[in-house]
């Protein structure tokens, strides 16, 4: 298919990766590691750091990123440049077996799915943005009752369709002029938030505990699932198994080094997770917080910390703004998979099928953002929200399903990766053993943990 930024149909030989629009070398690092770095880094990696050992599960972390995370994130590159279609289509054109396009479609079904109600959380961190630094967050120190409020009320979709709003418009001005562009200046400004915050946080009195107890390690913590915990992290981190590494596999022209990029995204995951815990192990630590998982971390206990620091409504406000800008980076590859597929499905024009999506995933999230809060009580069923369970199920069930059929299909099926990946002979037989033998039992454990099989 021929993906083009303006009105142009989505339909050609050429596949949706032909130059009337592409990334260029430095444009697909940006929007990949855009897309990796997401709120995750921001409030489920300290806690399970913390419960894990500190320092010790920060380097299992940083093995099993490179021995599985980046074999996997290149296959999933590889099979988008070789197939040049969505997670569906590259797949039956690499295969020639029709029935690899249902395989491909589970993680374009994911990714829409997540993005239906991302959408809803990357709007709480636009309002808390807003609260913050109009000092109406501090008002109150009953934060958990702030949180509560917000979320059990309307505003939450106002902030949603803002971020749709917002995602959409990028997606649909196209890959060079839109997802490019937008990556290009946000991400550089999220570094700079980045080292604002650590800078802060490491000059708290106090914050030397929290350096201590992230960085000083406790073997006797680590366990085989502490392993599969750090595993599923390093792959969910690297935004594994949702296709979105494949659709913007598609958009790269010949010319790139996939295992470059491969290695600069996965070097720019680890640096945020490590920047990450520098900012919330500090500043938890040097007012005597818990870093607790969830979004109870980043809405209830944080806000504690900066009512108590000068200029704190400030610093809050940037933090806010840090994890908004990691949300949309994120937000916008998600779209733009879905983006992709409907485009050469039904072969309609971009925009078209940017703001059909857009609004469907709305509506779709439009459940999430009422029971988040418990504000639809008959969404609610099985002890979880309609929220809780669109999580659980997308990230879960289909991510890990999705990460295993691309690691089984680069490694068993596709006879073309060798090419493709554009390895030494040495390093893409080690590449081919990890898809074929490591990364599947890897992959299958990580299920079985995030499904509850396994319990962390």
């Amino acid at each position: 298919m021929n993906v083009n930024s303006g009105n142009t149909n989505g339909a050609g030989s050429e596949g949706q990766g032909s130059k009337a629009d592409q990334f260029s070398r430095w444009g697909f690092i940006m929007a990949a590691i855009g897309s990796a770095v997401g709120l995750g880094n921001m409030w489920k990696f300290p806690y399970i750091t913390g419960k894990y050992g500190g320092a010790a599960f920060f380097l299992v972390f940083i093995i099993c990123l490179i021995v599985v995370g980046l074999p996997v994130l290149l296959a999933e590159m590889a099979v988008g440049r070789g197939g040049r279609g969505s997670a569906s289509s590259s797949m039956v054109r690499l295969s020639g077996k029709k029935a690899w396009g249902g395989f491909g479609f589970i993680s374009i079904f994911g990714s829409f799915m997540i993005f239906s109600y991302y959408a809803v959380v990357a709007g709480w961190t636009l309002h808390y943005a807003y609260l913050s630094f109009t000092g109406q967050l501090f008002a109150s120190n009953d934060f958990g009752a702030t949180f509560g409020n917000f979320i059990s009320g309307s505003l939450p979709v106002f902030w949603q369709f803002i971020v749709v709003l917002l995602t959409a418009w990028v997606v649909a001005v196209g890959i060079s002029s839109g997802i490019e562009r937008f990556n290009k200046i946000l991400i550089p400004g999220l570094v700079a938030l980045l080292i604002i915050l650590v800078i802060r946080s490491l000059t708290l009195e106090g914050a030397a505990e929290g350096v201590s107890f992230f960085l000083d390690p406790d073997f006797s913590k680590l366990s085989p699932t502490a392993i599969l915990v750090a595993l599923g992290h390093a792959f969910f981190s690297l935004s594994l198994g949702m296709g979105v590494m494949i659709t913007y596999g598609a958009y790269v022209n010949k010319k790139q080094s996939l295992s470059g990029a491969a290695l600069a995204v996965g070097l720019g995951d680890l640096l945020y997770a490590f920047l990450a815990g520098l900012i919330i192990f500090p500043t938890t630590f040097a007012f005597n917080l818990e870093p607790t998982q969830g979004a109870g971390l980043v809405f209830v206990v944080l806000p504690v910390a900066f009512s108590a620091m000068p200029f704190g409504a400030w610093f809050g406000g940037l933090f806010f703004i840090l994890l908004a800008v990691a949300a949309l980076t994120s937000a916008v590859s998600l779209l733009e998979v879905a983006v992709a597929f409907v485009m050469e499905k039904w072969k309609t024009s971009r925009t078209k099928a940017v703001w059909v999506t857009g609004i469907i995933a709305f509506l779709v999230g439009l459940p999430s953002a009422a029971s988040a809060g418990g504000a639809v009580d008959f969404l609610n069923f099985g002890g979880k929200s309609f929220f809780d369970w669109m999580d659980f199920l997308s990230s879960n069930v289909l991510l890990p399903l999705g990460g295993l059929i691309v690691t089984i299909f680069a490694g068993w099926v596709w006879k073309g990766a060798y090419e493709e990946a554009d390895l030494t002979p040495g390093w893409y037989r080690v590449w081919r053993f990890t898809l074929r033998y490591i990364a599947p039992i890897l992959v299958v454990g990580v299920f079985l943990i995030s499904a509850g099989v396994i319990s962390e």
